[in-house]
């Protein structure tokens, strides 16, 4: 019989043979798979067992360690990880980053520009609970940044305070505690709470030589010293060094002070557009916006 033969004798047992179904096949040599039965039967936990986090389906986060001590409180050689819950955070922005907000217009050079515009920016979120202190600035894009700015971070490298400086612009390393932190990063929120504006804490003490330094332009620094390192910063890497007019390059905050032109203690009401300003104990006056 040639190939065509049996080819045409397969297709026509085909016509006539019935479909395959789940109701004419046997099923392989074993046991045949039962359907889940009803929960009163055996099918209520679905063989995770009928107590405790997993019949509940409730499990443990990653990285979760069971106990009463963690690993790197149990195991005190771990020196990396010694407090490190305490220890403040400072998230990124680089240069390059801050350039291309003053080009789109999400910050103003005009004013000074600190915690607050770069959060009202919409770019960067600070999350003070998460010990999160503030921003430090990073060289990224310090060849290309070239708007004079009065800025205020929390923290920047030596070749970043030149970046700044030599375009003309004037920087501050600030310190701020958590509750003057959430009343900056969200302003509106906070005047809505109706609360007085916090009085801004003093660094600790293990951040107040680098807030008193005038190298790192520390926000407690002698003026004096930090007009002087400034030549010495423009002399070191090699550009003319510029004289800052007095203006909005020059404002600075009071070291308690949250706000630029708002006093620790003032109340603001969003509503009516007023200022509320603590004169006297017995006396309060207003001063409209």
């Amino acid at each position: 019989m040639s190939t065509g033969a049996g080819q045409e004798k397969a297709l026509r047992l085909l016509r006539h043979l019935p479909r395959v179904g789940l109701t004419n096949i046997n099923h392989p040599i074993g046991k045949p798979p039962g359907q889940r039965k009803r929960g009163q039967h055996g099918g209520d936990t679905h063989g995770a067992g009928t107590k405790g986090s997993k019949a509940r389906q409730h499990f443990a986060r990653a990285g979760f360690e069971g106990g009463q001590t963690p690993f790197y409180l149990r195991i005190p050689r771990e020196e990396p990880y010694k407090g490190h819950h305490l220890r403040r955070q400072y998230p990124p922005v680089s240069l390059h980053q801050l350039q291309l907000m003053v080009d789109t217009d999400r910050v103003d050079p005009s004013h000074p520009i600190d915690i607050t515009q770069i959060c009202n920016s919409g770019l960067f979120k600070l999350e003070p609970m998460r010990r999160e202190f503030g921003f430090q600035l990073t060289d990224e894009g310090m060849d290309e940044f070239e708007t004079p700015v009065n800025l205020e971070v929390q923290w920047a490298p030596e070749r970043v305070i030149a970046a700044v400086e030599r375009a003309g612009g004037t920087i501050t390393a600030a310190f701020y505690d958590i509750a003057s932190l959430m009343a900056m990063v969200d302003p509106a929120k906070f005047f809505k709470k109706g609360v007085p504006i916090p009085r801004r804490a003093l660094p600790p003490q293990d951040a107040v030589g680098f807030y008193t330094d005038p190298r790192t332009r520390g926000y407690l620094a002698d003026p004096e010293r930090v007009a002087r390192d400034r030549l010495t910063l423009a002399q070191k890497y090699g550009y003319e060094p510029v004289t800052v007019q007095e203006g909005v390059l020059t404002m600075r905050k009071d070291p308690r002070q949250v706000f630029f032109g708002l006093e620790p203690g003032w109340l603001v009401s969003l509503a009516s557009k007023e200022v509320w300003r603590v004169k006297d104990p017995t006396m309060v006056e207003y001063y409209r916006a």
